[in-house]
């Protein structure tokens, strides 16, 4: 089966009943492989890590007493696990607890780790705040690239955009709001902005941006998306360090946030202002 055939049994552009009683069957799994077979590639000889970080600002459920509590969510799936969870699925699937009663908050975090982690193939954490916890407003640090004046002719993804300038070695970060795909199946704009940490030959930053905006109209999922853009600067510009960080905006409750690099360690979540 390919990924697009996975994608249109999906509950994504589908119409649907929203259910408010617990059911971790919503849960639509996705393998991370079908991406990477495509192009006649074994995923688990890629070469980075990572997560995908997840922040859900619509969690609720009843206590013992009919009560709601309130809560916002931030769930990590690391990027070695076998699937990774279609986002409609999951917003449904938390939507189902809605007016499902648990004795306690730590019985619901139990739950959603159990759930989650069966249906990414891999050990998913998860961490419930008070709604006047929720993360202030930060910025991704690194030099800018948007105003750097460009003509541009690409808007499916253009590897060939990315060269490198010189002999010289830097180490730098880099950061573009400019990136957008597409969601595979409704078309939908999916933006982001995304910052390219690396050390290695310098990276021209005029054909980066160019790369960057080249994947305007790609349908594809933001896991993907930002995988692709990793092995494409790893295989062309070879660094001796890359990280790759997409912070995608909210769509339906959740944003999802994409972290691969050749380094061992995982991102802070910083909310940005468009999340």
């Amino acid at each position: 089966m390919t990924e697009n055939d996975v994608v249109i049994h999906s509950p994504l552009g589908q119409e649907t009943v929203y259910a408010n009683q617990y059911d971790p069957s919503l849960l639509y799994p996705i393998a991370r492989h079908l991406n990477w077979d495509a192009r006649g590639v074994q995923r688990d000889s890629l070469p980075f890590k990572g997560v995908d970080l997840w922040n859900a600002y619509e969690i609720s459920w009843l206590n013992t007493d009919g009560k709601p509590l309130v809560r916002i969510g931030e769930f990590r799936i690391p990027a070695n696990s076998s699937h990774i969870i279609e986002s409609k699925s999951f917003k449904l699937y938390l939507n189902s607890f809605n007016l499902t009663r648990f004795a306690t908050e730590t019985e619901v975090v139990s739950r959603m780790q159990q759930d989650l982690s069966q249906a990414a193939g891999g050990a998913v954490s998860v961490r419930l705040m008070k709604v006047n916890d929720a993360a202030p407003i930060e910025r991704l640090q690194g030099e800018c690239l948007d105003e750097l004046p460009l003509k541009v002719s690409h808007y499916t993804p253009a590897p060939e955009l990315l060269q490198t300038s010189g002999h010289r070695i830097v180490e730098e970060s880099l950061v573009s709001h400019l990136l957008k795909s597409n969601c595979p199946v409704t078309g939908q704009p999916d933006w982001a902005s995304i910052q390219i940490r690396y050390k290695g030959t310098a990276i021209d930053h005029t054909g980066l941006l160019a790369y960057l905006i080249s994947y305007r109209e790609k349908g594809d999922f933001h896991e993907q998306c930002v995988e692709n853009i990793f092995m494409d600067i790893w295989q062309r510009c070879k660094p001796q360090k890359l990280t790759v960080y997409a912070r995608y905006l909210r769509r339906g409750g959740l944003d999802i946030n994409p972290y691969r690099s050749s380094l061992a360690g995982e991102p802070n979540n910083p909310r940005l202002s468009r999340q």
